[in-house]
C-alpha cells in the first residue's frame, strides 16, 4: 500500500498526440499535457510513424507535466501505459528501429489479408477477428513478400505503447489487451497462439512477454525517473492496455454489458464481456480486456473524430470549433447530403480497405456547414453499423457512455444519440479517457487495491436521449447511407 501522496503517471500514445496527465489518491487529475505527433503517408495506403518521434514526444509530455506540477511529479510512485493498438514496431538485436511502426490504419497488406481469409478462416475465432490489413498477420506476410530483409534482422516485435515501456525500463512486455490486438493470441487463454504464429513463420522468441494490465511489470530505469524529475525510490511500470481497454477503464466500463463510444482518430463501440465470446462473423472484434478475467466486443470503425479532422483541413480552419457551430445553427435532424466516411478503409461492418470517402448530394447552394453536418451524421451512421453487428452477435445494449476528443461535442454527442438511438451518457474528463485509465492502471499495479474501488464510474457530465421524431428521420438516412456504400463497392475495388 502506497502513502497517501502518491501519484500516478498515465500515458497515452494516440495516433494524433501522446497525452498524459497525473492523478492523486483522490483520483484529481493533478495536470494533464498533450503533444501532436504527425503521421507520414509515403504511398497510397501507407500510413507510418516513427517510433523514436513518440519516445521523443514523451520527453516533451513529461517536461510539461513536470514544469505544471513539479511536487506532484516527484511523488509518482506508478506509470501506465495506454496505446494505439495493432501498429507494428520491429527491433533488431541491439534495440535499434529497422523500420518506421505500419500503423492500424495502413492498409498496404490488402492482398495478403485475403490471402489469409482465404487460406486460414479457422483461426479468427482464435484470434477474435477476421483477417484485416489492421492486424499483424496480414502486415508480416507483406513484409515477407516486400521486405524480407527487415523481417531477417528483426529479433523484437512489438506495439507502440511497449516501445515507450522498453526505452523506459529496457523490458519486453505487453498485455492481453495489446497483444489481441497483433491477431497473434489464442484470446481465450490470453497467450500466444502456435497455430497462428506458425502461419506468419515467426519465431514466438521476437514476441513480447506478456503481462496483466494491472501488474507490476518491471520498473522505471533510474536514470528516468531522475531525468523526469521523480523522486520516489521505486517507481513501478504496469503492464497497461491498448487504448480500448484504457478508456473503458478510465470511465469505468469493468462490469459485464458495460458500453461506451471511443470517438478519437478512429472510433468504437466497446462492451465489456465477463467471457471471451467471439463473434467474427456479425463484424466484431473480441478482445481481452486490460483487467484479469474480462474481455470485451467491439464494433470497431476505421474512421471517427478524424473525419472532422479532414473537413476541418479541407476549409482551411485551425480547429472544428467554427465548423460545429455552423453546423449546429442548422435545423435539427438529417443534412440533405450523404458522406461515406472511409477515408482510409472500414472495418466493421465491411472489413474493406478499398472504401473510400464519399461526399453525396452537393448541389450548387451546398454550404461548408452541410458538409460538416453530413461528416458527423456519416460518422454517426458507422457507430449505428457498429451498433447492428453486436446486436447480431446478441450483444444488448441500453446506454453508452462516449469518450475521446470527440465526445468534448455536445452536438456530436446529440447526433450519434439520435442515429443509434441508444442514451448517450458523458462523464467529467471523458476526453482523457485512455490517459486516466493508465493512471488507474498505475495505481492498482502498485497498490493491491480491489479493481472496483479504483475503477468506478466518474461524475456524470450529461446524459443525452435520442429524439423520437429524430431518430426515425435518421433511419430513412441510414437506409440511403448503406445503399450508396453497397452501390459504390466494386467501383471501389476498381
Amino acid at each position: 500500500m502506497t502513502t497517501a501522496g502518491a501519484v500516478f503517471l498515465g500515458i497515452d500514445l494516440g495516433t494524433s498526440a501522446v497525452k498524459a496527465l497525473l492523478a492523486d489518491m483522490d483520483q484529481a487529475v493533478v495536470a494533464t499535457a498533450s503533444v501532436p505527433l504527425a503521421t507520414s503517408r509515403p504511398r497510397p495506403d501507407w500510413s507510418e510513424q516513427s517510433p523514436q518521434d513518440w519516445w521523443a514526444a514523451v520527453g516533451e509530455v513529461v517536461a510539461r507535466l513536470r514544469r505544471a506540477a513539479p511536487d506532484a511529479m516527484a511523488q509518482v510512485q506508478g506509470v501506465g501505459l495506454s496505446g494505439q493498438m495493432h501498429g507494428l514496431v520491429l527491433l533488431d538485436a541491439e534495440g535499434a528501429v529497422l523500420r518506421p511502426a505500419i500503423l492500424w490504419n495502413d492498409s498496404r497488406a490488402a492482398d495478403e489479408a485475403a490471402q489469409l481469409a482465404s487460406d486460414h478462416p479457422d483461426l479468427a475465432d482464435l484470434a477474435g477477428v477476421a483477417h484485416s490489413t489492421s492486424f499483424w498477420p496480414a502486415k508480416l506476410l507483406w513484409l515477407a513478400h516486400h521486405q524480407p530483409e527487415i523481417l531477417g534482422r528483426t529479433r523484437h516485435m512489438m506495439l507502440p505503447k511497449d516501445y515507450l515501456r522498453w526505452r523506459m525500463t529496457g523490458r519486453y512486455q505487453t498485455d492481453g489487451c495489446d497483444a489481441g490486438g497483433t491477431a497473434l493470441l489464442d484470446v481465450s487463454r490470453r497467450d500466444w497462439s502456435a497455430p497462428i504464429i506458425e502461419v506468419c513463420n515467426v519465431d514466438r522468441a521476437v514476441l513480447p512477454e506478456i503481462v496483466e494490465g494491472s501488474q507490476a511489470a518491471s520498473l522505471l530505469a533510474p536514470e528516468i525517473a531522475a531525468a523526469w524529475g521523480i523522486s520516489t525510490a521505486r517507481v513501478v511500470v504496469a503492464g497497461g492496455g491498448g487504448d480500448s481497454a484504457t478508456g473503458a477503464i478510465g470511465i469505468g466500463a469493468i462490469a459485464d454489458g458495460d458500453a461506451y463510444i471511443s470517438l478519437g482518430t478512429s472510433a468504437q463501440l466497446f462492451v465489456t464481456t465477463d467471457r471471451y465470446r467471439p463473434a467474427v462473423e456479425a463484424g466484431v472484434q473480441s478482445f481481452a480486456h486490460a483487467l484479469p478475467d474480462r474481455w470485451f466486443q467491439a464494433g470497431a470503425v476505421l474512421n471517427g473524430a478524424s473525419a472532422l479532422a479532414w473537413a476541418t483541413r479541407l476549409f482551411g480552419e485551425a480547429d472544428p470549433a467554427a465548423l460545429l457551430a455552423e453546423a449546429e445553427a442548422r435545423p435539427a435532424g438529417p443534412g440533405r447530403l450523404l458522406f461515406l466516411p472511409y477515408l482510409t478503409g472500414e472495418r466493421c461492418p465491411h472489413n474493406d480497405p478499398y472504401a473510400r470517402g464519399v461526399l453525396f448530394g452537393l448541389t450548387p447552394a451546398s454550404s461548408r456547414a452541410e458538409i460538416v453536418q453530413a461528416v458527423l451524421e456519416g460518422v454517426a451512421c458507422s457507430l449505428a453499423d457498429a451498433l447492428a453487428c453486436l446486436a447480431r452477435a446478441g450483444t444488448v445494449i441500453e446506454e453508452a457512455a462516449i469518450v475521446g476528443g470527440g465526445a468534448r461535442s455536445l452536438f456530436w454527442t446529440r447526433i450519434i444519440a439520435d442515429v443509434v438511438g441508444l442514451p448517450i451518457v458523458r462523464y467529467a474528463g471523458s476526453e482523457t479517457g485512455p490517459a486516466f485509465g493508465a493512471a488507474r492502471l498505475a495505481r492498482l499495479a502498485v497498490t493491491g487495491e480491489p479493481t472496483e474501488q479504483v475503477c468506478g464510474k466518474p461524475p456524470v457530465l450529461d446524459r443525452t436521449l435520442p429524439d423520437p421524431a429524430r431518430h426515425a428521420a435518421y433511419g430513412v438516412a441510414l437506409s440511403r447511407f448503406r445503399s450508396l456504400y453497397g452501390a459504390l463497392r466494386s467501383e471501389f475495388r476498381n
